[in-house]
């Protein structure tokens, strides 16, 4: 399978990995506004850099994989079906719920796979405990804790063009909230700036926490912060009828040190480098096996409409002070 790389910054860099990994796909041309980015990538994997317009245009190209900026998901996804491309995109879909749902709509007459990016959902230990909870390992789940905190925050530049932290940072907890639970009934959310000013003056909150509550009466709460400076931490537990289940931080190595003082243990991974690129090279392979052989997509426009409106619900509650209703008009279904 012939594919063909949308973006060429850190993200894009992780995907050509990917490709390049799984013996079923090729990686053969990459794109990208900012040309010594793409040609450094180009050189680094012995490919062709191109414009957006030949990749589209060029039918022994079978896939697209976009890792753009996100202003640029939605329309590339549309050009992707016009082209009649298999498309892999990044979340999220877009900036404006209204815009994804429009892309819903146009994804919905398209004959080939397309799959959007939540790696978490592919990471082992996440597959782990969703694949536990629907066996009934701890009972019913009643009480879902989703814990993302990043090291450090990124510049104020890019959270100027991100969309927040709610579609950006903690899109990827609203999707892991929906695949273990579901869709909620409402979100509640709070904020503020507490790491970085600057964040605030662009608009922003640095620090969240959201509560979803389902129409059965579950909950998850979901806790973000920009700053943890011992590490990438990525936490999930839940409570069930019968006992609780939970993932861990993975951690710079295994070693423990006890003594009379008591025990230590090295700090989390560092970053999401570190911690997801298991998960990344999995998620890839998925979509080759939804390519090449046929199976379903694991994760799906619909999904990212969901881990969007979610994010949107936030925002309102947000600014509102109060919790937001998500009904069947935010997410198409």
């Amino acid at each position: 399978m012939k594919v063909a790389l949308f973006g060429a910054g850190r993200i894009g860099k992780v995907h050509a990995a990917s490709i390049r990994m799984d013996p079923r796909s090729e990686l053969v041309a990459v794109t990208d506004v900012m040309a010594d980015a793409a040609e450094a990538l180009a050189k680094e994997h012995g490919i062709a850099t191109r414009s957006a317009d030949e990749i589209l245009g060029d039918n022994s190209i079978d896939a697209i994989l976009i890792a753009s900026s996100t202003n640029t998901h939605s329309d590339l996804i549309e050009a992707g079906v016009k082209a009649g491309k298999a498309i892999f995109c990044e979340k999220p879909i877009d900036l404006s719920l209204d815009r994804a749902l429009k892309v819903r709509e146009i994804a919905a007459t398209h004959d080939r796979p397309i799959m959007m990016g939540f790696n978490r959902r592919f990471d082992p230990n996440f597959a782990a405990l969703k694949s536990a909870l629907d066996a009934g390992d701890v009972g019913d789940g009643e009480l879902l804790s989703v814990t993302s905190y990043d090291p450090a925050p990124p510049p104020v530049s890019y959270i100027k063009v991100s969309g927040g932290l709610f579609r950006d940072m903690m899109i990827h907890d609203f999707d892991m909230c929906a695949f273990l639970f579901g869709m909620p009934k409402s979100v509640m959310a709070h904020g503020a700036c507490l790491v970085d000013p600057e964040i605030g003056a662009a608009g922003d909150i640095d620090t969240g926490v959201v509560v979803l509550t389902y129409a059965d009466g579950r909950i998850a709460t979901i806790r973000n912060s920009r700053r943890a400076p011992y590490g990438y931490d990525q936490r999930v537990e839940v409570l069930g009828s019968k006992g609780t289940i939970e993932v861990r931080n993975q951690t710079e190595n295994t070693v423990v040190t006890t003594t009379e003082a008591g025990a230590v243990s090295a700090k989390p991974v560092y970053f999401f480098l570190e911690r997801y690129m298991r998960a990344y090279a999995i998620e890839w392979a998925a979509f080759v096996d939804a390519c090449v052989d046929g199976k379903g997509v694991p994760a799906t426009v619909q999904d990212g409409v969901n881990a969007l409106a979610l994010a949107e619900a936030a925002n309102r509650s947000l600014s509102e002070g109060r919790p937001v209703d998500v009904t069947s008009d935010m997410t198409g279904a």
